[in-house]
């Protein structure tokens, strides 16, 4: 246990002492570059558009997600998956090259407003769920390990991401935006794992109830909390003017009280409440818990970080009370079956219409591409084997843990979205990051086979 302690602690001085190193040089290349307020998305206004071509924007998206998702589960890569190609089907690199005309007709940019928003719905909808679905015991189970090696499977992605950032900023970097927030951004971009669609990948393996299913779930959970964590003080260094960090202070300061707020005062009050038969119908608390989520998200906006992470805390603390779990499980079952039909392809069509591929029309950027995946697979892989093994786990298993951590998917999505409305990331590389995004996750359940052919026990 000593061993694996200052294995762990070795590893995440040296990958943090890395970063410190990176983030230092390339500060001195750009003195006095200072990064912009948050930039608007694209024709977010709600009165843009006409109700008849948002109701064919939903049918033609739905329709598109739905088919896309059965083809990708026939080849045994999750629903979601599927949904996520079909946004990027739905885009300019695609459905706009082939067809110019229908597609300026269903997505022209005047009328993208009531579909940004309505996208915004359904991702806030779906973290909550995310958040919901955090099992208390899940987190207990093994907990040491699932520290160990949830934090070296970010600390790792992180220090390749924030080297790539060095290497790449003057090449790839937006305008006005510092290196500092360019490699902090990327780090994180990096470090993410999808836990909705790693959760499918074991469900549908049979593998959630065994021990490489716990662990995993366990580490990806906890990678989730901690990435949200950093995406949050990413966030606030983006937002700040000029050299101070008072800005990026305050809104750590405000994050820490509303994190106070929620678990120290709401819950307790929340748990007296419940206790009390006949108080509330479940009804009145279904409701509630919607509400609830909702009004989490617009007090982490009017904080200075993004509404999902209001969503993503009252889920959370929605998880931590037992005494409304059946009632929990049905409104994250609704929310599911709601948002996923219907809300989050368009999320999906929304970042496809954000993608460009025609963009990455040189050597040098698909070079650049390629070089953004090798790093991602190895910093994501690495880091989890190399922290599997040395808390004791099998090669074979430890490889297994490396492959599902390496799964990205709709978490992927949601960050780099949040960094292109910020203004952090341009065009290119989004686009580039999407093709990360969609790469790590489609090579997750072939690797994953082919890891665990004929290794039962795990």
């Amino acid at each position: 246990m000593k061993k694996c302690l200052l294995a762990y602690l070795g590893l995440v001085a040296l990958c943090a002492g890395g970063i410190a190193l990176f983030l230092h040089a390339g500060a001195l290349r750009t003195v006095g570059i200072t990064s912009p307020l948050p930039v608007p998305p694209p024709a977010a206004s709600p009165a843009s558009g006409s109700l008849a071509i948002l109701l064919l924007q939903i049918i033609l998206i739905s329709l598109a997600a739905k088919g896309m998702g059965a083809l990708f589960r026939r080849l045994r890569q999750p629903a979601v998956v599927g949904e996520m190609f079909a946004g990027l089907l739905l885009g300019p690199s695609v459905f706009g090259a082939v067809a110019p005309g229908p597609f300026h007709f269903f997505f022209a940019p005047a009328t993208l407003g009531p579909l940004y928003l309505l996208s915004q719905l359904g991702i806030i909808l779906f973290l909550f769920a995310v958040g919901a679905e955090l099992d208390p015991a899940h987190l207990r189970h093994r907990l040491p390990l699932a520290i160990g090696v949830s934090h070296a499977s970010i600390v790792v992605p992180y220090l390749f991401g924030v080297g790539f950032a060095f290497f790449t900023y003057r090449e790839l970097a937006p305008a006005g935006i510092s290196f500092i927030s360019f490699a902090l951004f990327l780090g994180i971009a990096m470090s993410i794992t999808a836990f909705p669609v790693l959760a499918r990948i074991l469900s549908e393996r049979g593998l959630s109830g065994t021990p490489l299913g716990i662990v995993a779930l366990t580490c990806a959970a906890l990678n989730d909390l901690t990435a949200w964590i950093l995406l949050a003080l990413v966030i606030a260094v983006a937002q700040a003017h000029g050299s101070t960090l008072a800005h990026p202070a305050w809104v750590v300061i405000g994050a820490v009280a509303l994190g106070l707020l929620l678990f120290g005062v709401i819950r307790p009050l929340l748990r007296h409440l419940l206790r009390r038969p006949g108080t509330l119908s479940k009804g009145a608390i279904a409701t509630g818990l919607l509400l609830f989520a909702l009004a989490c998200a617009v007090a982490t906006e009017k904080l200075g970080l993004h509404p999902l992470f209001g969503a993503f805390l009252a889920g959370i603390l929605a998880a931590s009370l037992p005494e409304i779990a059946e009632i929990r499980r049905a409104v994250v079952g609704q929310v599911q079956e709601f948002g996923g039909a219907l809300l989050l392809p368009l999320f999906f069509a929304f970042t496809g219409l954000r993608t460009e591929l025609p963009r990455l029309d040189t050597l040098r950027i698909w070079e650049l591409c390629l070089v953004l995946i090798a790093l991602a697979v190895a910093g994501k892989w690495g880091g989890t084997y190399l922290a599997a093994r040395t808390a004791g786990m099998a090669r074979g298993e430890a490889s297994a843990l490396g492959i599902l951590m390496n799964t990205r998917g709709l978490m992927e999505l949601v960050v780099l979205n949040i960094g292109y409305d910020l203004g952090i990331i341009p065009p290119v590389l989004f686009s580039m990051l999407i093709v990360m995004a969609l790469a790590t996750t489609l090579m997750t359940g072939p690797l994953l086979d082919r890891a665990l052919k004929g290794r039962e026990s795990f």
